[in-house]
């Protein structure tokens, strides 16, 4: 077993890797600077207003400006000397005056201070990994069995595999984010009391709320939240309601709300303390256990009946914002999900190529009297239906995309023991096929709802499971998260459908009238850079395939989802968004600009080159 300094080095260097890779992406630093070497293999980038360069001893420059640098990264200066840098921090203090615009002190002092946090809650994670993968592997063998995808398959429930292997996959993060692990406020031993990346279970507290002060949104099945809260959570429905009745109280007065267990202690006790004193939340109640899922605050209940999943707010700062629950997302999961369904039964899901995780009921804090928005986004709660995705019949298994990269007990990454059902290292020709099998389970349902009705699916890799069948092939999709969903309305009105939208002041919305752009943006940038890139991508490196040839595979399915749906889409429409999927520089979010500049604009984009366009 490697011990800590190991690990840590590992972490170090891995967050070098995604600093430079952010830094170029996004132009901070000037692309068209760098040169490389007659083999592609090594490169050099001037300084500004210096005599010295950087070297870069192994980086490769991969589609769409992805620049990967495993190797050393060295400050060269005229006069000869030779530094190796092996921090971020000096990293950036080489870099910071190259920058094409000028952060503020305080701006590299919290990347840095974040990214050395996110670094050492890495290598935490990975030293309980090694134990973890021993286990497992441990599992798999004493069945017989090689492959870790099987022994889920034949020894767990089809809930209990996709849970865990969510969990397992809690390693790797936003393939654009150098603050991916980052908890700044949180111990050690709080980070592995809280993260899915230790496989821990937390406690939820069903807390009780004043029902004359909530506002709450559900899809119109769910009639009632009692008998639906009763229905889905019988033990802590009946230990809630005798809480209550002890305390003289009717239930009927008053809303179960889950909190989380360290948000409770950590935030709501004090920050709600008034609400507590006046009789408006009731903090003493029943526990729940659950698993922490990969998006950190998306709790799996253990019970032995799948129950749905749980959406909490939690007062921890991750991607630089305390991670709320706003009424933005209350509201229009419900929303969203009833007419995402209503679309699929329509549609046949998509040649049975999409499913979804509803969001049936979502319920937040709201004081009857200052009728204030803002506290409920920290006293809230949306539910995910979830017994149509995990209790299956089709001996499919949902494994959540980041999962994919994560590597094995063998060191390979999860999606080798999908493609090498024969446990023979896989061809070119069958990582293609493979390929080419997965890019259409994605592009197919994502072009058609998003041209045909207007809907932008974040199938980024953390809301997407993808559901693959035993010979290991992607057979269909199976999407969560809604709340911030995308929609441009005048398409969805065309097909009959309408999307009451949540307006409230300074808050994005998220139904568009006048422009598509803010829905197409959504699509691309989740869907096609950071999922079906990123796979090409560790795909190519994985099996040393020719540089473009998945991207011409990629570029083939999502013509080929355009064709599929041509002759139900206005002319000028499909040819306006084939150009911008196929051609046109792809969009996304500048998060590592956003750090620096402290968030003051949370709004800030720029492109990359579509990697379809010259393949």
């Amino acid at each position: 077993m490697d011990d800590f300094k190991t690990l840590v080095t590992y972490s170090r260097k891995n967050a070098m890797r995604r600093l430079v890779r952010c830094l170029f992406a996004e132009n901070i630093l000037d692309r068209s600077a760098l040169s490389f070497s007659a083999d592609g293999s090594e490169a050099t980038y001037p300084l500004k207003n210096a005599r010295a360069q950087l070297f870069f001893s192994q980086i490769t420059l991969a589609p769409a400006d992805t620049l990967i640098n495993d190797g050393d990264v060295v400050l060269l200066t005229d006069e000869g000397v030779r530094q190796v840098i092996h921090s971020h921090q000096d990293l950036l203090d080489v870099l910071r005056d190259s920058f094409d615009f000028e952060p503020s002190d305080e701006g590299v002092a919290g990347l840095k201070s974040d990214m050395e946090n996110s670094l050492m809650n890495d290598a935490h994670a990975r030293r309980h990994r090694q134990q973890w993968n021993a286990r497992l592997a441990q599992a798999a063998k004493s069945h017989g069995l090689a492959s870790l995808t099987d022994y889920l398959r034949r020894h767990t429930s089809t809930k209990d595999a996709a849970i865990l292997l969510d969990q397992w996959g809690s390693l790797e993060g936003h393939p654009y984010y150098p603050t991916w692990k980052s908890r700044p406020g949180l111990s050690d031993a709080e980070v592995e009391q809280l993260s899915p990346e230790f496989n821990v279970q937390v406690p939820l507290r069903i807390a009780a709320l004043r029902a004359d002060m909530a506002k709450s949104e559900s899809m119109p099945h769910v009639t009632s939240y009692h008998s639906w809260f009763a229905s889905n959570f019988p033990a802590q429905w009946a230990q809630w309601t005798a809480a209550l009745n002890a305390k003289g109280l009717d239930e009927n007065q008053w809303l179960p709300l889950p909190i989380h267990a360290w948000h409770l202690q950590a935030y709501v006790l004090k920050t709600f303390a008034a609400e507590i004193e006046a009789g408006i939340l009731i903090t003493e109640g029943p526990d729940l256990q659950t698993l922490p899922t990969m998006s950190y605050r998306t709790m799996m209940p253990v019970l032995d009946e799948t129950a749905p999943l749980i959406k909490l707010p939690i007062a921890v700062w991750m991607t630089s914002e305390l991670r709320s629950l706003q009424a933005k997302s209350i509201h229009m999961g419900p929303r969203i999900s009833t007419v995402i369904t209503k679309i699929l039964a329509a549609e046949n899901g998509f040649d049975q190529r999409l499913e979804i995780f509803p969001e049936e009921i979502g319920v937040r804090y709201r004081n009857a009297i200052t009728q204030d928005d803002a506290p409920g986004r920290h006293l809230s709660v949306v539910y995910r239906a979830s017994r149509a995705a995990f209790e299956r019949n089709d001996d499919c298994l949902p494994i959540t995309v980041a999962s994919l990269f994560t590597r094995l007990p063998g060191g390979r990454p999860l999606f080798t023991d999908l493609i090498e059902r024969d446990g023979v290292r896989a061809d070119a020709r069958g990582v293609e096929d493979w390929f080419r099998q997965y890019a259409a389970v994605v592009t197919r349902p994502v072009v058609a709802i998003y041209l045909m009705y207007g809907i932008g699916l974040e199938a980024h890799q953390q809301n997407t499971m993808v559901l693959f069948a035993p010979d290991g092939t992607a057979r269909s999709l199976l999407i969560r998260d809604f709340g911030d969903g995308r929609t441009y309305a005048p398409l969805l009105e065309e097909r009959g459908y309408t999307l009451q939208p949540h307006v409230q002041p300074g808050i994005l919305p998220t139904v568009f009238v006048e422009d598509i752009e803010p829905v197409r943006m959504f699509v691309l940038d989740a869907a096609f850079l950071t999922h079906l890139h990123e796979i090409a991508l560790w795909l190519t490196r994985e099996y040393g395939l020719e540089d473009t040839r998945l991207w011409r595979v990629l570029r083939e399915e999502t013509e080929a989802a355009f064709e599929a749906v041509r002759e139900r889409v206005a002319a000028p429409l499909w040819e306006a968004e084939r150009q911008a999927f196929i051609q046109a520089p792809w969009p996304t979010r500048s998060l590592l600009r956003m750090h620096l500049s402290q968030y003051s604009n949370y709004r800030l984009q720029h492109t990359l080159t579509n990697p379809l366009a010259s393949v």
